[in-house]
């Protein structure tokens, strides 16, 4: 009931935004009755956190299920970094940018996302130590991690404006390059 209440969720925050996903719409697209959501999530913002929650160890998983084929392969950081680009496509990243703007007025999502996001985003900073152990103690390589997260998101919230796949694509290209520039200097540096 757990799973449905969060699967339901992210797909009201993906259709209706934040404003408009609502403790009873998200019962109703579970299938399960208010008293049964509130008694697993008592307010919005714990449903929404929890959510958020839900899709990180997700993406944890995906992410560590790619590990040994991106060991074995011949640009461990271009394919590292272009699968990043690939967990952040799509409703899953629309809902969680919700999430993010809509703590800027509400106190108690901000609160709870304030502990939410640093579980979200260790998953991908887990996968790059896992990924290269042997530079993962460095300590600017913590940094690059958070730095291509910021590339990443960053490119994908401007893309919202124009919509144009070709310019969206040519900017990843862009941004890429130049993180790989970017962990081939770190990489040397710690090697």
């Amino acid at each position: 009931m757990r799973v449905r209440l969060l699967d339901a969720t992210i797909d009201c925050l993906v259709e209706y935004g934040y404003a408009g996903t609502t403790t009873t719409r998200v019962a109703d697209r579970a299938g399960v009755t208010r008293g049964a959501q509130v008694h697993h999530f008592p307010t919005k913002a714990d449903l929404v956190t929890s959510a958020v929650r839900h899709l990180a160890a997700k993406r944890t998983e995906f992410a560590m299920a790619e590990l040994d084929r991106l060991r074995a392969s011949s640009d461990p950081v271009g394919d590292a970094l272009q699968l990043m680009w690939e967990m952040h496509q799509g409703p899953v990243f629309s809902a969680t940018v919700e999430l993010w703007v809509a703590s800027r007025t509400d106190a108690d999502l901000r609160r709870q996302m304030a502990a939410v996001e640093p579980i979200a985003t260790s998953s991908l900073v887990e996968f790059g130590k896992a990924l290269l152990p042997e530079h993962a103690g460095h300590h600017e390589f913590l940094h690059a991690v958070y730095t291509a997260m910021d590339v990443v998101r960053g490119i994908l919230i401007a893309s919202w404006a124009t919509r144009d796949q070709e310019e969206l694509e040519a900017r990843w290209d862009r941004g890429r390059r130049h993180l790989r520039i970017l962990f081939g200097t770190l990489l040397a540096a710690t090697a």
